[in-house]
């Protein structure tokens, strides 16, 4: 089921989920171009994210028995795209998610939510920096009793990392299990090139994307 990047692009543009500027980034490297999920706060938006995520979701051979939402921007995305799931594709699956710390009294422990034991677990958040959340999760996962078989991500930067992979490019190789985005550096390229009111918008993210990017 393919999902319209240049429609996601544009909605998370109006959104201001999607926004130019001059921003530092966690690696330190100034980008024009920040992209923010936690600027997405009602129903309706979580609505339609959630159905982004459900259709990328079903391009996997098998659908995920569980969704994960690593703390805390990916558990909204779970809860949003599970529904999803259910409502549109018939797909009822399990919703777990991870504390920061773990939690000393009552039920105790680091995982909340569905059991994963022997279960198919599709991890999903907003980007990929440097993947550590994302191999903290399969970690915990792991332990629980799951089996990863895939990554879900709104968006891939696609920004070179040290040996000159992409940042998505690595983790897959880390984790042997396919990360796959909605939209990727080039749909945001793409949109931009084709509104003539984004020319300078285009020229700043083109000159990022050549000195830092992979471009395919």
């Amino acid at each position: 089921m393919k999902v319209d990047a240049a429609a996601f692009v544009r909605w998370m543009i109006a959104e201001d989920v999607l926004q130019f500027g001059d921003f530092e980034l966690k690696s330190g490297r100034r980008s024009p171009y920040f992209f923010n999920l936690g600027a997405i706060d009602n129903g309706a938006a979580f609505d339609r994210l959630g159905a982004a995520y459900a259709a990328l979701a079903m391009t996997f051979p098998e659908a995920p028995q569980v969704l994960f939402g690593p703390a805390y921007k990916g558990i909204p995305i779970a809860v949003a795209a599970s529904v999803a799931l259910a409502r549109e594709h018939g797909v009822n699956v399990g919703v777990a998610f991870n504390r920061k710390e773990a939690k000393a009294h009552g039920e105790g422990g680091r995982l909340v939510g569905s059991g994963m034991d022997g279960r198919r677990v599709v991890v999903v958040d907003d980007t990929i920096t440097d993947g550590a959340a994302k191999i903290e999760a399969c970690e915990l996962i792991a332990e629980a009793g799951g089996r990863v078989t895939g990554v879900l991500i709104a968006m891939d930067r696609r920004e070179r990392v040290a040996g000159g992979n992409t940042a998505v490019g690595h983790l897959e190789g880390r984790l042997g299990v396919p990360v796959r985005s909605v939209a990727r550096l080039e749909d945001v390229v793409g949109v931009l090139a084709a509104d003539p009111a984004g020319i300078q918008r285009l020229e700043t993210v083109s000159a990022y994307r050549d000195r830092y990017c992979a471009v395919d």
